[in-house]
C-alpha cells in the first residue's frame, strides 16, 4: 500500500543542524512532487518546502527560506529535508506528504524539538 515513513528527529540545539528523511513506497515515487509540513505545538500543520517530481523546482514557506533544503533520491525513493541554523520556533512534528492525484498520503510524522 501506499506509505511514507519519515526519520531523523530529535533535539538539537539552537543554531544546529538536522536531516529529515522520507522513505516512500507502494507508488511510482519519480512521479509525483513531494513536501514537507510542520505542527507546531497548538497550532494547525503549515507547509514548509515543496519539490518537484524531477527536482527541478523547489519552493519554502519564507520562515525557513534560505535555511532549509529540500532534496530527493528518485532511486531511493526519498526526499529529505535539511535544516540549518534551527531556531526554537522550528520544533514541532514534521510531515512528509505526496499528492497522488485526488489522494493526500500523509507519512505519521517526527519530531523535532529545537532547545538548549
Amino acid at each position: 500500500q501506499v506509505q511514507l515513513v519519515e526519520s531523523g528527529g530529535g533535539l538539537v540545539q539552537p543554531g544546529g543542524s538536522l536531516r529529515l528523511s522520507c522513505a516512500a513506497s507502494g507508488f511510482t515515487f519519480s512521479h509525483y512532487a513531494m513536501s514537507w509540513y510542520r505542527q507546531a505545538p497548538g497550532k494547525e500543520r503549515e507547509f514548509v518546502a515543496r519539490i518537484t517530481s524531477n527536482s527541478g523546482f523547489t519552493n519554502y514557506a519564507d520562515s525557513v527560506k534560505g535555511r532549509f533544503t529540500i532534496s530527493r533520491d528518485n532511486g531511493k525513493s526519498a526526499v529529505y529535508l535539511q535544516f540549518n541554523s534551527l531556531k526554537s520556533e522550528d520544533t514541532g512534528v514534521f510531515y512528509c506528504n505526496a499528492r497522488l492525484g485526488g489522494l493526500d498520503v500523509w507519512g505519521q510524522g517526527t519530531q523535532v524539538t529545537v532547545s538548549s
